[in-house]
């Protein structure tokens, strides 16, 4: 059985192009939120396996979402995506503890692969 994910993305394209990829691979997409402040709600009301978070995105940015559900939840399994290679913040959501990072535009195999870091079981059988 696949993941339960809450895609966070400013970009409705992005969420779009995200939740295919991840519904392809077994996954069950429970939730968008296209900001840092509706991303923090759901997670609590959804209570998610993953989140993939993008960086970029108005009223509360990537790193202060991260922040604020690791300090929620420790265990939270978050998957960092960013449009630039930009290292600094992708460092600091390294170590905040996001569990791996995409930049855009990504291959569904790279998504893949950063899935079964959260996942390492459970991913597989997206591939049968």
């Amino acid at each position: 059985m696949g993941m339960r994910v809450l895609i966070v993305d400013d970009a409705a394209f992005m969420r779009f192009m995200i939740k295919k990829i991840l519904t392809e691979l077994g996954h069950e997409v429970v939730g968008e939120a296209e900001d840092g402040e509706v991303a923090c709600a759901k997670y609590a009301e959804l209570k998610p396996d993953l989140v993939t978070l993008d960086l970029i995105m108005p009223k509360k940015d990537g790193i202060e979402t991260l922040r604020d559900i690791r300090a929620k939840d420790p265990e939270a399994k978050i998957v960092v995506i960013s449009a630039v290679e930009q290292r600094q913040p992708l460092m600091d959501a390294l170590r905040l503890g996001a569990v791996d990072y995409l930049t855009k535009p990504f291959e569904k195999e790279r998504v893949a692969e950063a899935i079964t870091r959260v996942n390492p079981i459970g991913s597989a059988k997206g591939f049968s």
